[in-house]
């Protein structure tokens, strides 16, 4: 038999409306009250109608978490932490506890929409953006659009390891960006100290801001060592952040420039498949030629040899926006934080051979 409002009204040795109160969280009921009810809620087992209780109230209790790829480990770590804090509200107790939903949007901009606009059927509570966004105007002007209705109707919407939306203005509850700017400037200067000159670079997709950050770190670098221009171009090249794009970009920079003694990949699985290039190639890590990827995914440390890269805190920064989400964390100071990587120097780099 299904068990109603009424039931645990009975059970708890109150007034229906009361329950209703308690689970939905629109007028103050004493503690020792409160408790009584969400103790006959668990006891009875009942579960609270969600499409109804979100029509009733402003908000559901939704949470969309949006990714590029579930099974990027950049993306499967920042979403897995914001789930996990989304869930720490209230577990095991009604009317307090958040569903975090992963939406995978495969690095479709249509698809981020699209999965925006459900959201928004759906009242969600909150949403939490992960990852670079899109540089395209007609774009960035939609997701402004669609955030800003999210947060008219309710929603709190919060970037994590995504820059501010241009026009979003108040829209978005907080941002927390990462310095990827900065952590690419270390990562080649770190090359430099050693004594390279001839540094490949294989870029992201050349319409995502974090492709772009990156990439203007590396550049600023290389340009203060007196290493800008024409050539600097020439020894970048563009591709997925997969394995396959680290893979075919490093031959082709090889085809380049036989005489490279070093290659910085976009992110930690575009080395990896540097790495395989180069060992086809009979060149040897670090001997012949260093890598460095980006990110400190888990498996970096486990490569052979280890990856020199910039570690990302990609766990906290996704906790910290799950917290954000459900409001049990203040924003930061004018809603924007921005998140620095550690470099971390492994056996993948050394000084280039004489």
């Amino acid at each position: 038999m299904t068990v109603t409002l009424a039931d645990v009204a009975a059970r708890a040795r109150v007034s229906p409306a009361t329950v209703s109160r308690v689970l939905n969280g629109n007028y103050p009921v004493a503690a020792s009250t409160r408790e009584r009810v969400l103790r006959a809620v668990d006891e009875l087992d009942y579960v609270l109608n969600g499409p109804a209780s979100a029509l009733a109230a402003a908000t559901s209790d939704l949470v969309g978490v949006l990714v590029n790829d579930i099974a990027d480990p950049f993306f499967g770590i920042m979403a897995g932490a914001a789930q996990h804090a989304i869930g720490e509200g209230a577990p095991g107790r009604a009317g307090g506890e958040k569903l975090a939903v992963v939406c995978n949007t495969g690095g479709s901009p249509e698809r981020e929409l699209t999965y925006l606009t459900l959201l928004q059927r759906q009242r969600a509570a909150a949403v939490v953006l992960t990852g670079g966004a899109v540089e395209d105007a007609d774009h960035i002007a939609a997701t402004a659009a669609k955030l800003a209705r999210l947060a008219d109707a309710g929603t709190r919407v919060v970037l994590c390891g995504r820059p501010p939306v241009p026009a979003a203005g108040e829209a978005v509850t907080a941002a927390l960006t990462f310095d990827n700017r900065g952590g690419g400037k270390r990562l080649t200067e770190h090359l430099l100290t050693l004594g390279h000159r001839r540094i490949g670079y294989i870029a992201g997709p050349a319409e995502r801001t974090t492709t772009r950050h990156r990439l203007e770190g590396h550049r600023a670098a290389m340009e203060a060592a007196g290493l800008g221009g024409q050539s600097l171009d020439r020894l970048t090249v563009h591709g997925r952040y997969d394995r396959r794009s680290g893979y075919d970009a490093t031959l082709e920079l090889l085809r380049r420039d036989p005489r490279l003694t070093a290659v910085v990949a976009a992110n930690d699985t575009v080395a990896l498949g540097a790495c395989a290039a180069l060992r086809d190639q009979g060149l040897r890590i670090p001997d012949d030629i260093s890598v460095a990827g980006f990110d400190d995914l888990p498996f970096s440390v486990d490569a052979v040899p280890a990856l020199t890269t910039v570690r990302l805190p990609l766990y906290e920064a996704g906790a910290r926006a799950g917290r954000l989400a459900t409001g049990t964390e203040a924003p930061p100071p004018g809603g924007i934080a921005t998140i620095g990587g550690e470099l971390m120097v492994r056996a993948s780099t050394g000084r280039p051979a004489s």
